[in-house]
């Protein structure tokens, strides 16, 4: 499992992810407008929602001068635009200032290995060069309080639906079997619709409620407890789901779910939610810190209209991240006027990733038997569509770009051995 976690969350579909930043302080000193700039777009991340940042101009002169007179934060970030040699001196001045237990961050405009390595040999934590990004930011100060023994995290994709009926849930059913069977990575299934899931049907298993317990007692979660609750559905492919009953009232809590979901993270490199048509603090909560959205919608006004909603809500919330993936499903049923898939694009500002055509046959078929749609229908054109997805969501469909030009952040990234922890 772990070997496998590696590999997926290595190259994953965008980048592996990037755990929160825990309850600490951050003190940020830039040298210009641009780069105070980017730090306060990285301050408002989902992913910094813990921590307490202060950003302020004057770079590495007004923190000296500032640290003269009050204790230094659990992490310095200073900027500066000096040369090896000036850096030097001036990082001494800060030395004298600076509490033992202060993680110290330096953004620098000298792409410089030799720098590099004095900085960590003198204790700064990470050298980053100028222009930072805020994903950037926020993964080099995240990577400071990660365990390095510790497996990499897993990757969160949620699967919701702008409507009842749209097929969101067998999409994403298909798409955990073709990244555990194709691309041959443990995948959970967590089916949160806990009274009429359809998880446990589509793959012709008894539902178990094992979602239920996680929930109920987050504080007992750990590798051991998840093992124990999951159903497997074969292969490399679980089930985490609710017991799909309706004479008890469910009621969920944002932080439980937070809690079960980096404990899933923390276990299998690859988490498919299931995330059903209902609106409420723990699902706002799922969409917004998951890795991946992927909404599956229908060619119809209602369905268009709670597409726009959730993509805005999520463009706002989630400004590092992807933007939402949209499937359009069941296009071309018979007598019914659609909207176009461009009209649709342009009204939501994003464009389907994939258009299903409507297949009652297949999809029928598959149901009815407990079925994967590649099960049954494997030449279908679902079946290739949803195929593609599945590539694109594993990373496979990609090659790293190639540049001939001497970049000191993508040789930090590929020798993770030189970081100073």
């Amino acid at each position: 499992m772990t070997a496998s976690a590696h590999s997926f969350s290595a190259h994953g579909s965008d980048q592996h992810p990037v755990v929160m930043v825990p309850h600490v302080n951050i003190h940020n000193f830039c040298d210009n407008q641009q780069t105070g700039e980017v730090l306060q777009q990285a301050a408002m991340d989902r992913r910094m929602g813990h921590a307490h940042v202060s950003i302020q101009l004057g770079g590495l002169a007004a923190a000296i001068q500032v640290y003269q007179h009050q204790p230094t934060p659990n992490v310095l970030v200073v900027e500066t635009h000096a040369g090896r040699e000036q850096l030097l001196a001036e990082l001494g001045k800060l030395a004298e200032v600076c509490q033992p237990t202060t993680k110290v961050i330096i953004i620098g405009h000298v792409n410089d290995v030799i720098l590099y390595r004095e900085l960590m040999r003198q204790g700064i934590s990470e050298y980053i060069v100028a222009p930072v990004s805020a994903l950037h930011y926020i993964e080099s100060i995240a990577s400071l309080y990660k365990d390095p023994k510790s497996d990499p995290l897993g990757r969160i994709f949620a699967f919701v639906g702008s409507k009842g009926g749209v097929g969101s849930s067998t999409i994403a059913h298909n798409i955990a079997y073709r990244l555990s069977g194709k691309h041959s990575v443990e995948t959970v299934i967590t089916d949160l619709d806990l009274a009429f899931g359809t998880a446990g049907l589509n793959f012709n298993q008894d539902a178990n409620g094992g979602m239920i317990e996680a929930l109920g007692s987050p504080d007992r979660v750990d590798s051991t407890l998840i093992d124990r609750l999951l159903t497997k559905l074969g292969g490399k492919l679980s089930l985490l789901g609710g017991p799909c009953q309706v004479d008890r009232e469910f009621a969920i809590e944002a932080h439980s779910m937070e809690i079960v979901l980096n404990a899933l993270r923390r276990s299998v490199p690859c988490i498919v939610v299931d995330v059903p048509n209902v609106w409420a603090p723990w699902v706002r909560y799922t969409l917004i810190n998951a890795d991946e959205v992927i909404i599956t919608a229908t060619p119809e006004l209602a369905s268009l209209r709670n597409t726009k909603n959730i993509v805005d809500l999520l463009k706002q919330a989630r400004p590092n991240d992807h933007l939402p993936r949209i499937i359009l499903n069941q296009v071309g049923v018979p007598k019914r006027p659609e909207v176009s898939a461009a009209d649709f694009a342009k009204a939501v500002g994003i464009t389907p990733e994939l258009v299903i055509p409507y297949d009652p046959m297949v999809f029928g078929t598959a149901q009815s038997n407990g079925q994967m749609l590649f099960e049954v229908g494997p030449k279908s054109k679902s079946a290739e569509q949803l195929d593609v997805l599945a590539d694109i969501l594993s990373g496979n469909n990609k090659t790293a770009p190639k540049s001939g030009k001497f970049n000191l952040n993508e040789i930090f990234q590929k020798l993770p051995s030189l970081r100073k922890k």
